[in-house]
């Protein structure tokens, strides 16, 4: 009796550690670019986007890949955001957004959603990269140093001003600011 409960647990021990290397192989393969551009309508519409932007060609070489601003770094966070991103596999499954004419067809209620989880975060995405403590505003044109100082004393977050910097505004929006 001793020794079975004894190789139970061993068993347990190593299926547990079996397990969890492999779900979370699993999770960070999720996180690749080339996960992430596997269907023709991120391929062909949002990614061609992200071509064009800063974000992918910059003078320092550093490139921001969609997970890096979609998907929280923290396990949590991470988990839940893997959660709410199966919805969106569901959606290509049943055809909601199966064809890049459906995708465009829903940009404005995706990007909405998008910004509104962006939000709910203060951006921690972006603020991996950008934090207002230490940009060195004396290099950002005049304009930029008000905004970003406006912006911090007012709290606001990354995308309450930059809506559109890696990907195409929906038709439908409506900048408030103008």
């Amino acid at each position: 009796m001793k020794y079975s409960l004894l190789a139970l647990l061993a068993v347990g021990f190593f299926a547990g550690i079996l397990f969890w290397g492999g779900f979370n192989t699993g999770m960070e393969a999720t996180n690749r670019l080339e996960f992430c551009i596997g269907c023709h309508e991120m391929r062909d519409t949002v990614y061609q986007e992200y071509k064009e932007t800063i974000h992918y060609t910059n003078r320092t070489g550093v490139r921001a890949i969609c997970s890096d601003c979609h998907v929280p770094k923290d396990w949590g966070h991470k988990m839940l955001r893997k959660i709410q991103a199966s919805k969106e596999v569901w959606g290509k499954i049943t055809g909601f957004v199966d064809t890049p004419e459906k995708f465009e067809s829903h940009r404005m209620e995706l990007a909405t959603h998008e910004w509104e989880r962006m939000k709910a975060s203060g951006s921690r995405e972006c603020r991996n990269c950008h934090n207002f403590d230490s940009m060195d505003t004396k290099k950002q044109k005049p304009k930029a140093q008000q905004k970003h100082a406006q912006a911090k004393q007012e709290g606001k977050s990354c995308i309450d001003c930059h809506k559109g910097i890696a990907h195409l505004l929906p038709k439908e929006y409506v900048d408030p600011d103008e």
